[in-house]
């Protein structure tokens, strides 16, 4: 097998790299390519189109996934100086980003670490440089489990979770296997029921267990309240949140009481990120989506707003180009759901109103018409902001980093498609 780097046309800015581990994209040839020899399969990879540094955004192909660097540098900020004023601290999701750039930025800015969802996301990263990582999915057969124990053997502050006592015990087997000490927190349900293990003596129990097992060093609890992440009305999504939290906080000062290590009490998110320091012992944020924002989150409503959550800035968007506009009250575009998913709410057109946006098409979506701030011509393009972040990030090979409106940098989606 041969390996190629693509060579970008000019070198990174230092505020554009940020410390990331290269800029370039790597395209994987086999070495018995049928048609045509490895060299001359390289020869094309190299002269693929990519985006020229400095020109506008508005001359790139589309669809294509921008974020605004002006916005996602301020929602960084913006973060950090709010945990730091309520006592706690930040350990962003990456599940949102997939991005070693963007945590490298989260990392810079003062988090203590860096979520992820899988552990190929959390190897993806580790590959590019970035070592505080905790997995906050139990690794639960036996090939994830060494997996998972592989990593921790090269990377020592790697943490995993576990949420019941035969996990634990399987991963006690393949740590002294392995030869190490892998750190473990424990997943307390807040009440959902997807994940975690039942906070009070049950989660007491699984912590002592850990505690003892050989191989395995207890760092902590986590305790991430998805429920409540979207609720809208900032009234009601306060007190859910804290109701919610009050049986891990309690099994937080059980195992404080018991001579366990309580330094980690990890969880809420994006939505939560200013009601979860309340919870006692409460010590970092999970937060993923606030980085880019997107339509799900911008109609919960906020603390100040109760109509829109504007705490955090809408940093991430895809250019689209207008392909068809004939027909009276609607325009059709080349970004549907191959590019923008199909969740709900649904894409909105940047800066506009008076318009709704679908893209339930595979190839195109479609723009109605009803009191237009603006009508669209065939081959006009147009911004639009996600409706999950997460899941679209997922669909992209890179993030095209603009400021002012022109291109400063093009990222690699490392961990994008790592679901395993």
């Amino acid at each position: 097998m041969a390996w190629y780097k693509i060579p970008m046309a000019v070198p990174l800015s230092r505020r554009s790299f940020l410390g990331a581990a290269g800029a370039s994209a790597a395209v994987f040839a086999p070495s018995g390519v049928k048609g045509a020899p490895v060299s001359e399969v390289a020869a094309r990879a190299v002269s693929r189109p990519l985006p020229e540094f400095g020109m506008s955004m508005w001359d790139l192909d589309t669809p294509c996934l921008l974020v605004d660097l002006d916005a996602l540098e301020g929602n960084i900020a913006r973060l950090e100086t709010a945990v730091r004023g309520n006592g706690i601290a930040a350990r962003p999701h990456a599940k949102t980003h997939k991005c070693p750039a963007i945590a490298r930025m989260q990392l810079e800015a003062g988090a203590v670490g860096i979520c992820v969802a899988k552990v190929g996301e959390a190897q993806a990263l580790f590959d590019h440089g970035i070592e505080e990582i905790l997995m906050t999915t139990s690794n639960v057969t036996p090939y994830k489990i060494r997996r998972a124990m592989g990593l921790a053997k090269a990377c020592p502050t790697f943490i995993q979770a576990t949420d019941t006592a035969e996990n634990a015990r399987a991963l006690s087997e393949a740590a002294s296997a392995a030869g190490i000490t892998a750190d473990v927190v424990v997943d307390v349900d807040p009440g959902g029921h997807r994940t975690g293990i039942t906070p009070g003596e049950p989660a007491l129990g699984l912590a002592q267990l850990v505690d003892q097992l050989p191989g395995l060093r207890l760092r902590g609890i986590l305790c991430y309240d998805g429920g409540s992440q979207h609720v809208k009305g900032f009234d009601v999504r306060e007190k859910q949140t804290l109701e919610r939290l009050a049986a891990a906080a309690d099994t937080a000062e059980r195992m404080r009481a018991s001579g366990l290590d309580t330094g980690i009490f990890s969880g809420g998110g994006t939505g939560t990120y200013n009601v979860d320091h309340q919870t006692p012992g409460f010590t970092d944020v999970q937060v993923g989506s606030y980085v880019f924002m997107d339509t799900q989150y911008i109609d919960i409503g906020g603390k100040t707003n109760p109509d829109i959550y504007d705490d955090f800035e809408p940093s991430l968007t895809i250019l689209a180009t207008v392909l068809n506009a004939q027909y009276a009250g609607r325009a059709t575009t080349d970004a549907g759901a191959k590019a923008c998913t199909i969740n709900r709410p649904w894409a909105r057109v940047k800066g506009e109103t008076g318009m709704s946006y679908t893209s339930g098409s595979d190839e195109f979506g479609t723009i109605t018409y009803d009191d237009p701030s603006r009508t669209y011509g065939v081959g006009d393009k147009l911004e639009l902001i996600v409706s999950h972040c997460d899941p679209v990030v997922n669909l992209y090979d890179r993030l095209v980093a603009v400021r002012g409106g022109l291109v400063e940098a093009v990222w690699p989606v490392a961990a994008r498609g790592m679901s395993t």
